[in-house]
């Protein structure tokens, strides 16, 4: 079935621009212009008024748009109650994840699914919290997985996994092999941060808040743009971090990294799915939103590489 044209299309009205259109469904703008305009041949009207650099549906387009919802609802039963028929789960989902749970929970989670259900395809978007949320509610993605808090007016959101920032140094530092680091200690050390805006900057800064501690008391060596710099650099021996204790699994399992905590606080949030009330769920959708409620995350942390159904 080809659903594409619509799916831009209501990309495009609910979000109300082409450029964020274009953004989010990761074609460039002039491809969702033509695809809007192939529409626009067919039925022989136009769909939005692009006049005032505002993008409006339409009467036409009003009409288009509630019968491509229901359309689009029908592709989505179809599949999923054929597929409770024959038993076979074949189709795709798209899911949009924020970086952290994009780059170091996903992809495990997504092989094993795929290995037990090898006719599916899921295909992965990236992107921050709020623009997780964006993708979800125009339609782009059946799925959300975002870090903290998102408005929930349009959305249901379950909590999946509880994350940690956790205490990283080198082997050779001074604090490795202790089990637990007060605060104010940090204070005394070369300290690696992400950049302003990032969002675990800004629980880090929230949390050292509550102890009277601000970023400019800190002694911040390096500010870098991305979790994997602030590994290598902490791998390096330039200072000590707070980092996501799924972000740094791998290197802990490996010895290039040592993790402590605190022993007067704890940084914890929650990653959570997110999805839409009223859409219609694919067979596909419900196979894998099942797969990742019941998918054993904490094995990730100590190393095992198990899989549910897995021969």
């Amino acid at each position: 079935m080809d659903d594409h044209k619509l799916r831009v299309f209501c990309t495009v009205a609910e979000t109300k621009s082409f450029s964020k259109a274009s953004s989010i469904i990761h074609l460039t703008q002039p491809a969702v212009s033509l695809q809007v305009q192939a529409l626009e041949e067919v039925y022989g009207t136009k769909l939005f008024d692009r006049s005032n650099n505002t993008v409006v549906l339409t009467s036409t387009g009003k009409l288009l748009y509630k019968y491509a919802k229901e359309i689009l609802a029908l592709y989505a039963t179809v599949e999923r109650d054929i597929g409770g028929l024959t038993g076979l789960v074949k189709g795709s989902v798209t899911i949009g994840a924020s970086s952290t749970i994009a780059n170091y929970l996903l992809p495990s989670v997504v092989a094993d699914y795929r290995r037990n259900n090898p006719k599916t395809k899921v295909n992965m978007l990236v992107g921050n919290s709020r623009r997780v949320v964006e993708m979800l509610n125009a339609g782009t993605i059946d799925l959300g997985l975002v870090e903290g808090e998102v408005s929930r007016q349009k959305v249901v959101m379950e909590g999946l996994v509880p994350d940690e920032l956790i205490i990283v140094m080198s082997p050779d530092h001074p604090w490795a092999g202790r089990g637990s680091i007060s605060v104010r200690e940090l204070q005394d050390q070369p300290f690696i941060i992400r950049e302003e805006g990032s969002g675990t900057r800004q629980m880090i800064e929230k949390h050292l808040a509550g102890f009277g501690i601000t970023p400019a008391q800190m002694n911040i060596s390096l500010i870098l743009g991305s979790t994997e710099s602030i590994k290598s650099a902490v791998e390096q021996g330039s200072g000590v971090s707070l980092l996501s204790r799924w972000a740094v699994r791998k290197e802990v399992q490996a010895g290039s990294l040592v993790q402590s905590s605190f022993g007067d606080m704890r940084m914890l949030r929650e990653f959570s799915l997110v999805y839409n009330k009223n859409s219609y769920f694919s067979r596909t959708f419900e196979t894998f939103y099942e797969y990742l409620k019941k998918y054993p995350f904490e094995d990730l942390l100590v190393g095992k590489n198990e899989c549910i159904g897995c021969a």
